[in-house]
This record gives structure tokens, sequence and C-alpha cells, in this order.
């Protein structure tokens, strides 16, 4: 965990970047969400999760910062978890906003799940986070709007290695190294390499990573999911010698694996 001083430091720095990606007053970020509840922000229970005075619980949606530790005995938070807390806190706390709604759904929590914007500033929550280092993008079907924006200001604060980016547990993983995956099955992560080959079985594209499948990393897309990266202009089967990025919740199948289900967990860098 970073020391108290350097952190300062960096969250000082990420809070200049928070403001130069602010959008002009009377601008709209995120445009083509719908309008949901206001209220003004009573509780932060975590870095994702607020309160308002409606009673509403709300968990910011796109952006996923360091988890506090659960109620099961032995539960852990995540490194960095506090000071999320803190810069939410900082953002929202005592302040009015305003919900912007890329679904109405509810989590299995009861929370709902939105972008989170201040109505004095028109602050984009979910944004400012993410350009101050304390989240990472998260991405599903239910999430999809604003993606491009949210990741714009996660690599900005990545290439600064602002807050989270400067602790090795939030790190991009090498694909051609699956063995630093070991032990990571069941969580978020974030994963960069060149594609060695793309095939197809069983209604499946398999995206490859290295050559020896069973060992090596591999993002999988099915068919229905294959049809909404084609209308993005992605061609899943065309990847092979493609330096790409992927996202996503990581599970052990005969190796390291991705499943994709939304265009916006792959990011095409550039070709070998």
């Amino acid at each position: 965990m970073l020391g108290s001083d350097l952190l300062d430091v960096r969250l000082g720095y990420a809070a200049l970047v928070a403001l130069a990606l602010l959008p002009c007053a009377g601008a709209r970020a995120c445009s083509g969400l719908a309008d949901g509840p206001a209220g003004v922000v009573t509780e932060v229970l975590d870095g994702n999760t607020v309160k308002l005075d409606s009673g509403i619980l709300v968990r910011l949606i796109g952006a996923q910062a360091p988890l506090s530790a659960g109620r099961r005995p032995g539960s852990r938070a995540q490194p960095l978890a506090a000071e999320a807390k803190a810069a939410l806190e900082q953002l929202v706390l005592g302040k009015p906003v305003r919900l912007g709604l890329d679904s109405e759904e509810l989590d299995r929590y009861g929370h709902m799940q939105a972008q989170l914007f201040v109505d004095d500033s028109n602050a984009w929550i979910e944004q400012e986070m993410l350009a101050r280092g304390m989240a990472r993008v998260v991405v599903a079907p239910q999430n999809r709007a604003c993606i491009a924006e949210l990741i714009a200001a996660e690599n900005g604060a990545r290439s600064n290695r602002l807050g989270i980016w400067a602790d090795p547990d939030y790190s991009v993983f090498d694909a051609a190294d699956p063995a630093a995956l070991e032990g990571r099955a069941g969580q978020y992560e974030i994963i960069e390499g060149d594609v060695v080959g793309t095939g197809e079985a069983r209604g499946r594209v398999y995206i490859d990573f290295g050559r020896v499948w069973k060992d090596d990393v591999t993002a999988t897309i099915d068919q229905k999911a294959r049809a909404l990266f084609v209308a993005a202009g992605i061609d899943p089967l065309s990847l092979k010698g493609k330096r790409v990025r992927v996202r996503g919740w990581l599970a052990n199948a005969q190796g390291p694996l991705v499943e994709l289900d939304v265009p916006e967990q792959l990011e095409v860098l550039g070709s070998k």
C-alpha cells in the first residue's frame, strides 16, 4: 500500500487531472441516459455505494473502486478501499446529485445502478473516481453507456500511476505470463497481449494468447455476443497478430479464461 505522503501527492495531482476532464458548465456528460431520481447524498458506504436522503442506495456503474471487507468471516478489504471511500466522500457527501440510468435494473442487493452526477458542478462521479486512480472500468451488458470516456479517464490515471495503479494488486496482467494469474479466478482482471490465433468451435469464438490453449490465456465470445462485436466493427476472427487488452471476470478452465459479453470489454491496441 502507498505511504500516506505519497498518496496525498498522487491524489492532489489526480484532482488536477479530474478537473481537466470535467464537462463545461451547462454541458451534460454521458448523454443518452435516462433521468433517474435526484437527492442529497447522506452517507457513503464504500467507494462504490452511496445513500440518498430518500433512502435509495445507489451503486456506481461502469467504475469499480476497491471493495471493502464483506460480512463473511475472514473477508478482507482490497488495497486502497479506505482511500477510495474517502475520495468518494469528498466528491459527493452532503451534495445534491442526480442519477443517469442505462437500465433500471436493481442489483441483487437492491441497489439502483446508475451514473452519478453532482448538480452544482455537473461533475460526473464515475469519471472523477477513474481520473483519480480510485477505480477501474468494469463493463457489463447493462452498463455499456459512455464506456469510451470512462476508459479514457482510467488510461490517464494508469499512465500516471495514480491511486490503485501504483499498487501491484491492480496490475494490467501480461497475457504471455499466465502463471501470474494463478489463484486469481473469480476476480475482475485486465489482461493485455498479442493474439496468437483465433478459432471457432461449438458456436464460440476463441481468442488465444498462446499456442498451448490448455495452459495459456484465452478469451471467448459466444454467438450472441459475436453479433455485438461485428456491429461495433470488430471481427473477433480477424484479431490474430493484433495487440489487445481485455477485461472481465477471470475463470480457470484449463488455463486462465475471460468471457467477453460486449465489445467494450476488448480494446484493439495495434498490430505486432
